[in-house]
């Protein structure tokens, strides 16, 4: 059975759809029976064009990709969650929906790359250490047995990325 992983950013414009970029790149290449959703709290409506770009020069194809709602994750019919993680300081401390199934949740943080630099050739390097930074740690999520451990078992292993 597919495990589902919901990652959240305040917009999902840019960390959180990173992170689903390269989780969902480094599961298939490792053929780990998993899927990363993005979402926001208050979602942009976009994506940033830098992160869609970073994507897609580590050969990640973005055409499906749009900023939603967490709702979306929540609502009846949604795929049942096995863990939700929180990308940037303000989702990790709003109030979230009930998830069905009541998912492990973790906080990894980063710095939003949108904020960095002063020009084009900055902002996209921001992104792209940003990418690395997220698909590094994606890599190793998607290395995790999570149809052999219990809850408090997947927290420590989340805990140890």
């Amino acid at each position: 059975m597919t495990t589902h992983i919901l990652i959240l950013c305040t917009h999902n414009s840019a960390r959180s759809v990173l992170a689903e970029g390269m989780f969902n790149h480094w599961a298939q290449a490792l053929g780990t029976d998993a899927r990363a959703h993005s979402a926001g709290s208050a979602p942009s409506g976009r994506i940033n064009p830098m992160a869609v770009e970073v994507l897609e020069a580590a050969g990640i194809d973005t055409s499906s990709y749009r900023s939603k709602s967490w709702d979306e994750f929540a609502a009846p019919g949604a795929p049942a969650l096995r863990v939700v993680i929180t990308v940037c300081d303000s989702a990790a401390n709003e109030t979230c929906p009930y998830w069905p199934g009541s998912p492990v949740t973790m906080h990894w943080g980063y710095p939003d790359p949108s904020n960095a630099g002063t020009n084009a050739e900055e902002k996209r390097a921001a992104f792209e250490s940003t990418r690395q930074a997220i698909g590094e740690r994606m890599r190793k999520l998607a290395q995790t047995p999570f149809d052999t451990l219990d809850d408090a078992q997947l927290r420590a292993a989340l805990q140890g990325i």
